[in-house]
């Protein structure tokens, strides 16, 4: 138990790199580049709390089921047909890898974490005065706050859905409709793979995901820095 608890410490912060190798040697390429309804399924997974060996497994028994079939009439090329598969890992895990309760080692220096800070509040500097001077702030009490990088990253996600809020309230009626009909689009093979829950989550990260990158806006979350 010791050592799950270690384990999901150690990877805390390596969420999205984890996947995306996993996803990548199973499929049995490095150079597949994941899709944003990829990215942002694995945010969604993230933040409902799903354990990365949960997905790894997932991942895993999702590629033996397709190699086992006798007719493959396409390659896996979506993360989203392990959904399925992911959830049922999850709920095979439930109550067996508990988190733990010391703060999660971080795999980047004080340092990074100030730069990250910094370049975040820079960026927004000219859209939106109050989080870049949030940000300042908290790359100025870096040394406190990466003591407790858990607890930073939920203030970094209430500054992000702040930011998300103003930039939906900017953007005009038909690009938001593009996004939507582009997801529905991209999510139609796999709607039956999940939740009611998960779909909504996904939907609401995809899109803010988008919106996100046609504004040019930075992610704010510590799982963005590399």
């Amino acid at each position: 138990m010791n050592d799950q608890r270690e384990e999901w410490s150690l990877n805390y912060f390596n969420y999205f790199t984890e996947v995306e190798e996993h996803f990548q040697q199973a499929r049995g390429t490095a150079l597949f580049l994941m899709s944003p309804l990829d990215w942002a399924l694995v945010e969604t997974w993230k933040n409902g709390g799903v354990p990365l060996a949960a997905v790894l497994r997932g991942i895993d028994a999702a590629f033996e089921k397709w190699r086992a079939k006798k007719s493959k009439t396409r390659s896996i090329n979506s993360l989203a047909y392990c959904a399925q598969a992911v959830l049922e890992e999850a709920k095979a895990m439930e109550g067996t890898a508990p988190r733990s309760s010391r703060p999660a080692p971080a795999p980047f220096e004080i340092e990074d974490l100030r730069r990250f800070l910094l370049a975040n509040a820079g960026q927004l500097r000219s859209r939106d005065e109050t989080l870049a001077d949030a940000l300042e702030k908290l790359a100025r009490e870096a040394e406190e706050h990466f003591q407790d990088l858990e607890d930073l990253e939920r203030r970094l996600s209430t500054l992000e859905e702040k930011m998300i809020a103003a930039a939906r309230a900017g953007a005009g009626e038909e690009q938001l409709l593009a996004f939507r009909r582009d997801m529905d689009r991209a999510l139609a093979p796999y709607r039956g793979k999940m939740t009611a829950d998960q779909l909504a989550m996904l939907e609401r990260n995809y899109l803010d995901s988008r919106l996100m990158e046609s504004a040019k806006l930075p992610r704010l979350s510590l799982f963005y820095l590399r």
